[in-house]
């Protein structure tokens, strides 16, 4: 079965003006234009291609990669508003269309926006959504305390950036947890910090609980060792400096300094930390 918005591999069946017919094993055909082709092929040979609709609604193939596939989100730029929708850049000739109706808010040309790719069941064609929230659930968890996931950054608010965890639930790193410049559609490795009884994720850049000890531990010994065994900060220092200076909360920094000293690598003094030669 030749699956529509996403990669296949065909067989190369023949080749005419319009291009190369390609094949499944159940005798499902499609033409792959011949801008597309490979410089040097043989009929029958086997070639990865992606599916998806023409403008006259009819499958056809191309080696071109688009920014996201089926059932998954994107970041993508709105190239144009029409009395119809919203047409999206989604990396292929054919734009992607978003009805009105699937717009979390209204759609502007030029902006940038959170999409999802789906099959629209009445009509058989491919759309996007910006209401992101219908295709994402925390009912049913995939993911646990402390592991390691991939998250995509939807938007940002006074209260932290928003994030969905795996292309299948939302989460939310706290302000006071970030540490790093992030901005919408930034796409990075995170971590479950707690999940709680309401089945809402906490997440965090760095790896959280005592499993970011000896990491940060081993960051701030590397920092020391790069200003020559001082740094001008402790357990008193303002949370902002500490912030400013090794992008890390104070929490962190006291669990990581307390590992360092327990350990005999550091001294604390009153104006900030001396490395043990």
């Amino acid at each position: 079965m030749i699956k529509l918005g996403e990669f296949n591999t065909l067989t190369i069946l023949r080749e005419t003006d319009p291009g190369l017919y390609l094949g499944d094993e159940e005798e499902n055909v499609v033409l792959l234009p011949h801008k597309y082709k490979p410089e040097t092929f043989e009929i029958g040979d086997q070639i990865t291609v992606f599916i998806y609709l023409d403008n006259e609604e009819r499958p056809i193939a191309t080696t071109l990669e688009p920014f996201l596939l089926l059932n998954t989100f994107g970041y993508l730029h709105c190239s144009d508003v029409t009395q119809y929708g919203a047409f999206m850049d989604w990396g292929l000739e054919k734009q992607l269309f978003v009805p009105f109706k699937e717009q979390a808010r209204p759609m502007k040309k030029g902006n940038w926006y959170i999409v999802y790719l789906y099959i629209d069941e009445k009509t058989n064609r491919l759309v996007g959504s910006s209401k992101t929230n219908k295709f994402l659930q925390n009912e049913n968890l995939t993911v646990e305390n402390f592991d390691e996931v991939n998250i995509l950054v939807t938007h940002i608010t006074e209260k932290g950036a928003n994030v969905i965890i795996n292309g299948i639930h939302k989460g939310l790193i706290y302000i006071e947890d970030i540490f790093e410049d992030i901005r919408t559609g930034d796409r990075m490795k995170a971590y479950i910090k707690k999940i709680r009884e309401d089945n809402k994720i906490d997440i965090v850049l760095q790896t959280p609980g005592y499993k970011s000890i000896e990491p940060n531990a081993n960051y701030i010994r590397e920092e020391l060792e790069a200003a020559g065994g001082f740094l001008p900060l402790h357990d008193k220092s303002e949370p902002d400096v500490i912030k400013n200076e090794l992008g890390m909360s104070k929490k962190s920094f006291k669990k990581a300094i307390g590992t360092l000293y327990k350990d005999k690598q550091i001294i604390i003094k009153e104006d900030g930390i001396e490395l043990i030669s």
